[in-house]
């Protein structure tokens, strides 16, 4: 293992990192995998037109089913569309469009996947739509298919526990957009069957992507810390830093994106329906003005014909009003230490949890997934490099003032033994 502390080797350890991230715990190399050769797609949309490209791509035949002809229509359109630019941009040669679309065979009934070897649901983030997906999957589908969901959230047990075979089942989430996006979390089930876990691991290695094996918990590694870092950041807002502040300090840090650009990039209105009044008023409030993000051309920031995000007096005028805070500054450093120190106490509630097999997992997470800056390594390896110490004494001050704030216990004990991030060892994933 390189020194984490050396900035000279974190591409030594981001290697290491990807390398490990393959390494399943007790699963033999020689056990048997199950035959890929059909994948069907429940959903066009983003995600599901994203996620069939992939497959597509390597000539996998992929059955796409949508409940509407035209929801159907507009999902290989776009798909097209997405293959048509990769090839006048010379990325693969233009017989290859047709050669690709052909691998697709659009159905508008779930009766049209009973010949799929995997079955991967990608329909709206709702967990009884998705229980009503799994209940017709369990009849349609043939013995030994493997039934996957792309959920970014929920719980997979539950999922799985609507089905006669939960053995089959397992979390395969793709990150957006799925077709360019490396990172592919699988999540491991209570009673998924080790040769799910292998075949599915053993597929995201053959479609490209850059996997790492996680555990049944709500946001699972990525989304989990994602979201520490999201409520910190919304915290700031309602103590006067403009949403604009918060984003420049993590562009200077690194990010290409920071908090409220991310999520105007990905839709504020993802969970949320017209009328809801969440634990976020200000994105509510955004979302009933429709300004729902780049899709809508506004949301917490306006943008212009080219997709440049302005400042907006709109979305100021809405925090004021909602948080009745004045106007303040905070130092780019600071900003960062209270969002991202966040993000390493909640990596390390992941670790004692054993939700994921290793430290280093965690940095393949947020540097394939969530654009970590390279020459940070990671949250574990960025842990390393500002100390133990740092990061509970800001913990510490956090906790002090927010009762739903938990300080790990192995942040303590790093403290005391003087172990690294990087080495922590809690016995891997368990289910």
């Amino acid at each position: 293992m390189t020194n984490p502390h050396s900035d000279s080797n974190v591409a030594d350890y981001l290697r290491h990192a990807a390398h490990q991230a393959w390494n399943v715990d007790g699963i033999a190399d020689d056990l048997p995998r199950r035959n890929i050769e059909r994948v069907g797609i429940i959903g066009a949309g983003t995600m599901g037109g994203g996620i069939s490209m992939n497959f597509a791509s390597v000539g996998i035949p992929v059955t796409l089913v949508e409940t509407k002809q035209e929801a159907l229509d507009r999902g290989l359109s776009t798909i097209r569309k997405n293959y048509q630019r990769s090839a006048d941009r010379g990325r693969f040669p233009q017989e290859e469009v047709d050669i690709c679309m052909n691998c697709y065979s659009p159905a508008l009934d779930l009766s049209a996947l009973a010949d799929c070897d995997l079955i991967i649901e990608a329909v709206f983030e709702d967990m009884d739509i998705k229980k009503s997906v799994f209940s017709q999957l369990d009849k349609i589908a043939k013995p030994g298919a493997i039934l996957a969901t792309n959920t970014s959230a929920l719980n997979i047990d539950e999922i799985a526990a609507v089905t006669s075979r939960p053995e089959d089942v397992i979390g395969l989430h793709f990150f957006s957009p799925a077709n360019v996006m490396r990172l592919l979390e699988i999540v491991r089930a209570q009673h998924t069957a080790d040769d799910v876990v292998a075949t599915s691991v053993d597929l995201a290695k053959h479609i490209g992507k850059v996997a790492t094996l996680v555990g049944v918990c709500p946001g699972f590694v990525g989304n989990r810390i994602l979201f520490a870092r999201q409520y910190q950041a919304n915290k700031l807002v309602y103590e006067g830093i403009m949403p604009w502040d918060i984003d420049a300090a993590f562009n200077e840090f690194g990010f290409k994106m920071g908090p409220f650009q991310m999520a105007d990039l990905a839709g504020l209105d993802i969970g949320w329906k017209k009328g809801a009044q969440t634990a976020n008023p200000i994105r509510d409030a955004l979302c009933e003005l429709d300004r729902r993000g780049q899709k809508t051309g506004a949301g917490y920031y306006d943008y212009d014909e080219s997709r440049k995000n302005i400042p907006s007096d709109v979305t100021a005028g809405i925090i004021r009003d909602i948080t009745g805070a004045t106007d303040a500054t905070l130092k780019a450093a600071d900003i960062v230490d209270r969002c991202v120190i966040p993000m390493v106490n909640e990596a390390l509630a992941i670790l004692e949890e054993n939700k994921t097999q290793r430290p280093s997992d965690i940095d393949v997470v947020w540097i394939n997934g969530y654009g970590w800056p390279l020459d940070k390594g990671g949250v574990m390896y960025y842990a390393d490099t500002i100390g133990a110490e740092k990061v509970l004494a800001v913990m510490t001050d956090l906790a002090a003032s927010d009762d739903s704030i938990r300080v790990s216990p192995l942040l303590e004990e790093l403290v005391r033994t003087g172990a690294r991030f990087v080495d922590i060892d809690t016995g891997g994933l368990k289910v």
